[in-house]
């Protein structure tokens, strides 16, 4: 487990190849995510997942389009990268979180469970040979105006998705465990 930890690595949409990702692929990633820790159960993950080319053609024109809104002065560079990301992946997810009814628990758990959902995604798919990469720009605030979220739903990001050929680059850390730790 270690070893999958350590090696996993956040791969770019630019490095995608053309390699479909199946559904059978996203059921087996999204059922590691369901397995994340999560006080009192709440479960607060939820995952809006644009799969078909049509679907992420939608989403990459949305992006695009309220960026020019929102943005005073929109650069081209960035419309372009903005547009190109979910054309490059096999699937993006929305990542967002269904706040607790009843409040049982604080919202910062209810991220935090959602957080540790994702990273069950980007082990899983790790271990699949397929690469991801989380995305949290101010364009997931406008993401209701293109999805339907329930009440009390937010979105934190998007997690691409996309097979990928080569090697990884090697993990690095600037300090090892010991020099965080407090022992009592």
């Amino acid at each position: 487990m270690l070893d999958l930890i350590r090696n996993r690595r956040a791969i770019y949409p630019a490095q995608y190849n053309d390699e479909i990702i199946t559904r059978e692929e996203l059921k087996v990633i999204l059922e590691a995510a369901n397995w994340a820790p999560t006080h009192r159960r709440t479960e607060p993950w939820r995952f809006h997942i644009f799969h078909s080319e049509d679907s992420r053609r939608r989403l990459a024109d949305f992006l695009v389009s309220t960026y020019d809104r929102i943005t005073d002065q929109p650069k081209e560079i960035k419309r372009k990268k903005i547009g190109e990301k979910p054309l490059q992946a096999g699937a993006i997810l929305a990542i967002c979180f269904q706040r607790d009814a009843e409040e049982r628990v604080p919202e910062w758990e209810e991220i935090a469970a959602t957080a540790m959902s994702v990273q069950n995604i980007w082990l899983q798919a790790h271990s699949m040979g397929i690469g991801g990469y989380w995305s949290s720009p101010a364009l997931k605030d406008h993401i209701g105006d293109h999805i339907v979220l329930s009440s009390g739903e937010n979105c934190l990001g998007f997690f691409y998705l996309g097979h990928y050929d080569g090697e990884l680059p090697e993990g690095a850390r600037h300090s090892g465990i010991e020099g965080k730790l407090n022992w009592y």
